[in-house]
């Protein structure tokens, strides 16, 4: 019975076409700046590669074929138009289409400066400043480009991208998205038919429609972004301890969510034994802040931060008199030295392209023991010990800060203008 079931319905599919489906798909090829001919070693492209020789290499099911040659904003009209046409021209020289009995209706097209993509970039993208001004900006310019394409992509556009918010969206898009917009896409169209392989069909279930059988595997790309991630970092000095010959450094590195970690170190060792004079600190800090307010939004490191801290203090200082040294000799770091945290505000304020003036101060807890000597022929003779326990200031900056790493830059206006 079995048997006879699958039969008939063998001679019943046989007796009626199935119906072909389409799908669509995209690739997509980098390009370096100004560069039309293929870099294999850019951002996936000897993968992309692969995969188009594998799809056009006598595929006899592909229908619809589309390339569109981009370009990302910089530069004038005519050279994005150029540019644009010869991406597209290289990708279809890239086609081995020879092979194919039917081969499929090509077209190519260019567009220039990628508006469109740009928008839906930024619009994906949570890190871009000034995010809904830029897309406000952008929507204008797409909405110009449907109506008179030519005159909307004048230079004039451009140029307020580049000014709106002193070009601090701007340079994050020449960072982080126009890599992305340097590209020829592949669109393209195939057809497959799904088969029925009957024999492992139940018997007892019988569809109207034919089951779904999923259709070919074929090579594809992500079009995901993958932008460089921006990093920020600080490198800094503290200039009030500076001037008291303490020399300090610090390091701060941004965590992300508008966090960023800090470690601060003053070491200063300066004695002059014939005198008994003696001018010695070291100790240092590590603070956790979050950063907040206006300018923190357009940029990390930059603006109003609070945060908490805690570090460790010694000292021994002696002008020919009474010395007072802050924790005790002769033991560990840790035991010798005075212990402090609390909690600090602080304002970092841009001066140049890579350079911040950071304002902190700190207050909380400093405690431990310190004592009281004299000098004495070359020996120090212990007077007394004290305790201290002290809540108020404990953390002063005015600190030079040197910003590193990608995109961690300032925008600097000169004369009132950009």
């Amino acid at each position: 019975m079995k048997n006879i079931l699958i039969s008939i319905s063998a001679f019943i599919l046989a007796a009626t076409p199935l119906k072909a489906f389409e799908k669509s798909d995209t690739l997509q090829v980098y390009f370096h700046q100004g560069k039309s001919e293929v870099d294999t070693l850019l951002k996936g492209n000897k993968r992309t590669l692969r995969s188009l020789d594998s799809l056009f290499n006598g595929n006899e099911n592909l229908r619809r074929l589309q390339i569109v040659g981009g370009a990302s904003p910089e530069g004038s009209v005519n050279l994005n138009y150029n540019l644009s046409e010869k991406r597209a021209e290289r990708i279809l020289s890239l086609l081995n289409l020879d092979g194919t009995d039917a081969p499929p209706k090509v077209e190519t097209s260019f567009i220039g400066r990628d508006w469109e993509d740009l928008y839906n970039l930024v619009a994906e993208d949570p890190d871009v400043p000034f995010k809904e001004e830029t897309l406000d900006l952008l929507e204008e310019i797409n909405l110009k480009n449907k109506q008179e394409r030519r005159e909307a992509e004048s230079d004039h556009f451009l140029t307020r991208l580049k000014e709106l918010r002193e070009g601090r969206p701007y340079r994050y898009l020449y960072n982080n998205i126009f890599p992305s917009l340097r590209a020829s896409r592949i669109f393209f169209t195939y057809q497959y038919s799904p088969s029925i392989d009957l024999t492992i069909a139940p018997p007892n279930i019988y569809p109207e429609n034919p089951p779904f059988i999923a259709e070919p595997i074929l090579p594809t790309l992500s079009t995901s972004l993958g932008k460089r991630r921006n990093f920020y970092m600080a490198i800094k000095t503290n200039m009030l301890y500076d001037l008291l010959a303490l020399p300090s450094l610090s390091a701060e590195f941004y965590l992300g969510r508008n966090l960023s970690i800090v470690g601060n170190w003053t070491y200063g060792w300066w004695d002059t034994d014939r005198t008994h004079h003696y001018w010695r600190a070291y100790g240092g800090d590590i603070a956790l802040r979050w950063w907040f307010g206006k300018k923190a939004k357009e940029k990390p490191l930059t603006g109003h931060h609070i945060g908490i801290y805690g570090g460790i203090l010694t000292y021994d200082f002696e002008f020919g008199g009474t010395g007072y040294m802050g924790g005790l000799p002769h033991e560990t770091l840790w035991n010798r030295s005075l212990r402090m945290g609390g909690i600090e505000y602080g304002y970092s304020l841009p001066i140049a392209k890579h350079l911040n003036i950071d304002f902190t101060i700190g207050i909380g807890y400093l405690g431990g023991k310190y004592i009281k000597y004299i000098p004495d022929n070359g020996r120090y003779l212990w007077q007394s010990t004290h305790k201290i326990n002290w809540f108020g200031p404990t953390k002063a900056e005015i600190s030079l800060v040197w910003l590193i790493g990608n995109g961690n830059y300032n925008s600097i206006k000169k004369g009132g203008n950009r």
